[in-house]
Parts: structure tokens; sequence; C-alpha cells
């Protein structure tokens, strides 16, 4: 017989990745009860544990040998690298092991509950957890939901060892010599550059005619060119089918014109992820949901029960950690009494390739979109010190101005530290800073963020460090 335990809490919070742990660890700091019910046995979500930090562990690791390669070309290092597999992930397994640590010790300071097991809601105040050996009845005042969300498998490639996702990639199960990599997105290019840097030949299929999707094409050109030289492109391409062939995979693509005929090692889907919002009980509850599997929030994050709560990848708009953080406070704060919601307008947006692409606000296109004028201060890295230091002196900063006001509505970096620099960015359109303040910000010199200042030094017509004819008047 299974044994049946039953807790009353403030709040419950289902997920406990970045967006669900934040939102406990606020709530608690409010004085809220607080359980989390996390379905794998640590805290930190995909994101943690088998997306954001694992990746950029292997690309910050993987960029040192591809430094050392470029240095060795110019006759500056006279001996190149390889690679131990082993430790390389090792490694990048002990920095996730050390964060899981951090926020079990942060849970436990703050009296957190975690409850490991798979939960469903019975009711509109009530959770069933399906831990080892025990069921949990969890009755609570508020809930929030942040389940995240899973990878997108296509139903054209069959599951087996030599086709991964995400997670199967970030095992670093072996290197293959030629991998394909199914889509363009953010995912897929960050993992497409630690293979490639690692040895395997990669092969990209985009099935729109750009990588990155709904960022400008003009912005993402550098990065594609970069690819361009290191990997095998096919935009505007499907994968048809992959079938077993000896120890290989034989893949068919559709091209532009015609099909391609592939054989690989290893198969990478990359094509998106779905919300996690099915077989968690939102019907029992009666939450309701889009027609796309999204739960619809207000700005004050609630679903339509206005003491349940939704946060993140489960909600429309961008799957991203950062995103996820900052709800988890706004419906922690709310549950607590605040009268806290939703006022940022800035979300900025990370590609960790080489060169990175970061981008924040509107862009050109959507500025049109929306009946907004607008003009831009650009600023080539080839002309930034910092940049040549670092022997990456490519891409740019492009800030978007409201050409009426000068307001800063938009930017996008592409170059080193483009996940760095947006920052800068993001303030400055958060707070509807204008031009002329950015150009009067003193920078440190030699520095990246020196192409910032310069390039509304661009679109003010003051800068210095590029010669710009000036226009008849």
């Amino acid at each position: 017989m299974t044994d049946v335990k039953t807790i009353m809490v403030d709040l419950v919070v289902l997920g406990g990745g970045p967006g669900g742990y934040t939102a406990a660890f606020r709530a608690a700091d409010l004085g809220l009860k607080t359980v989390v019910v996390e379905r794998y046995g640590v805290l930190g979500g995909v994101c943690l544990n088998v997306g954001c930090v694992p990746s950029k562990a292997l690309l910050h690791a993987t960029s040192l040998v591809d430094s050392v390669h470029q240095f060795h070309e110019k006759s500056i290092l006279n001996n190149v690298v390889s690679v131990n597999l082993d430790g390389l992930r090792s490694w990048k397994d002990n920095v996730v092991q050390t964060l899981n640590s951090g926020l079990a010790v942060l849970a436990k300071r703050r009296g957190i509950e975690i409850v490991f097991g798979v939960g469903k809601f019975r009711a509109t105040n009530e959770l069933a957890v399906d831990t080892a050996g025990q069921l949990v009845h969890i009755q609570f005042r508020s809930a929030i939901i942040a389940t995240g969300s899973h990878s997108i498998q296509l139903s054209d490639v069959p599951a087996n060892d030599s086709v991964w996702n995400s997670t199967d990639a970030l095992q670093l199960p072996t290197v293959p010599n030629r991998l394909l990599v199914v889509g363009g997105g953010v995912i897929g290019l960050e993992m497409a550059t630690v293979y490639q840097r690692l040895g395997s030949q990669v092969t990209i299929v985009e099935l729109s005619d750009s990588i990155l999707p709904g960022i400008d094409k003009s912005t993402v050109r550098p990065l594609l060119s970069a690819l361009k030289k290191k990997c095998t492109m096919l935009l505007s391409s499907k994968v048809n089918h992959v079938e077993r062939n000896g120890n290989s995979l034989h893949v068919n693509v559709q091209g532009r014109r015609e099909a391609i005929e592939l054989d690989v090692d290893a198969v990478l889907v990359a094509v998106g992820r779905r919300p996690n919002t099915t077989d968690i009980g939102l019907e029992k509850m009666g939450v309701s949901l889009n027609g796309h599997g999204f739960i619809p929030v207000d700005a004050m994050q609630r679903t339509n029960l206005p003491h349940v709560f939704a946060i993140g990848d489960v909600t429309p708009g961008p799957m991203l950690a950062h995103r996820a953080s900052a709800e988890g406070k706004i419906a922690a704060e709310v549950a607590s009494g605040m009268d806290s919601r939703r006022l940022y307008t800035a979300i900025p947006q990370v590609a960790y390739t080489s060169p990175e692409v970061a981008t924040v606000g509107m862009s050109e296109k959507q500025a049109e979109e929306s009946g907004v004028e607008v003009d831009t201060g650009k600023f080539p890295f080839a002309a930034n010190a910092r940049a040549m230091t670092l022997d990456e002196a490519v891409g740019f900063v492009k800030i978007i101005f409201e050409k009426s006001s000068g307001v800063v509505v938009g930017a996008e970096v592409v170059g080193p530290n483009a996940g760095e620099l947006i920052v800068e960015a993001t303030l400055a359109v958060q707070n509807r800073m204008t031009v002329h303040q950015l150009t009067q910000t003193v920078h440190p010199h030699p520095g990246l963020s020196e192409s910032v200042m310069m390039a509304a030094e661009v679109f003010e017509g003051t800068v210095t460090d590029l010669f710009i004819p000036r226009k008849p008047r």
C-alpha cells in the first residue's frame, strides 16, 4: 500500500527551473510557506542541467582550443592542442553540479521544502505528487506553473542512438566524423559550433532562407559568413527522412532546387521547443490554454484563475531563462499580496556562437511594421582597438533610434562579447534613454563597449573614429 502524505502550504511551485526556483526563493523571502515540486532529482531545470549552462561551458572550453589553432596558424604559438573528451565532460558536469549544490543550499536556508516527483493538479487547490514509494498531496492557497518546455522531435527522423536532441548532444557521447544539425536556430548553431571545434564535419539544414529566423538577415550575415567557412550550410532545405545504413545514417534532404543525399554518423535535431502543459492536470483546475498549448497570462502572471500563475516557457513569448526568472519574481510578489506587474519592455536574446549575436527591442523591420520612424547608428568592430587586440574584429554594433526623439528603441550586436554588450543597450531601451545620453557617457578605452557609444555618435554625427562625409544641407 502506497504511503500518503499531506502538506498544506501558502504556495506550491510546479517546476524547479530558473523561473520556478526564483519564484520560490522570492516567495519564501516574503514570508510564504513554499514548496517546490520538481520531477528530476535536482533543481535548475533544463537551463542549468541540460541547456544554457552546460552549453556555455562547452562553448567556452572549445573556444580556447579554437583560439590556439588560430594563433598557431598566425605563427604566434608553436604547438596546437587536442581535447581530452573525458576531461571536458567531467569539467562541464562539475560546473553544473556545483550550481546544483548552491541552489539546494539556498532552498534549505529559506526553509523551502523540495518534493521530487511527478506532480499533477487534482483540483483548483490541490496537487498530487507521485514520489518514490509515497504519494504526496499538497493543498495550497496559490500555485505557480513553471514546468518549462521540451524539444520537438521530427516525425521523419526515427529515434536511435545516433539521432540526438540537445540533451543528448550536451552529454558528449562521441565526436562524430560527420554531424548533421537540423535547425539553424540558437540551439542548433551553438551545438554545431561546439562539435565543429571538436573536429566534426558539420552540415546545418535550416528550413528558412537564413539562420536565426526572426533576426534581420543583415544582422546575421557576419555569422553566416563565418559558418560557411567551417560548416556546410543548406538553407531553404528540409530533411525528408533518415534511415540506418550500416554504421552510418543515410539522410535525404530536399534543397532549394533538388534533393540531396547525405551519409552522416549522427543527427542532432534542434528545431524548437514546445511548452510542458499536457499531463499536469490543468483541465482538473480549469486553467485555459491558447491554440498553441501555451497558458495566457496577464501582466501579473495570473492565469484565468486569480490564484494560479504561470511563468516562462509555458506562457507566450521568447523561451528564455531570464524571462522566466523575471516573471517568477512578479508571480511570487503578487501571490504574497504585492501590487507587482510586468513593466519591462526589453528582453535581450543572445546566440553564443562565433561571432556572438545579440538583439534587444525593435528591429528596423519591426519598427516599420509598428509605424515607428527610425534611423540607426552602426559602428564596425574592425574600427575598435580592443576587438583588434582580441583578433575578433568581425561584426558591428547597431543602435536603432526613434528618428523624432532620438530615443533608443532597439539594438543589434554581432561580434565579440555581444551577449555582454547588449546589456547597455537593454538598459537604454528599458529606460528610454536618448542618443545624447549614450554619447555623453564616457566609456573605457580600449574597450569593446566603446562601439556602443560610437554607434550612437554615428547617428548623432559626432563620431571621430570613422570618417563619414557630411550630408549636403
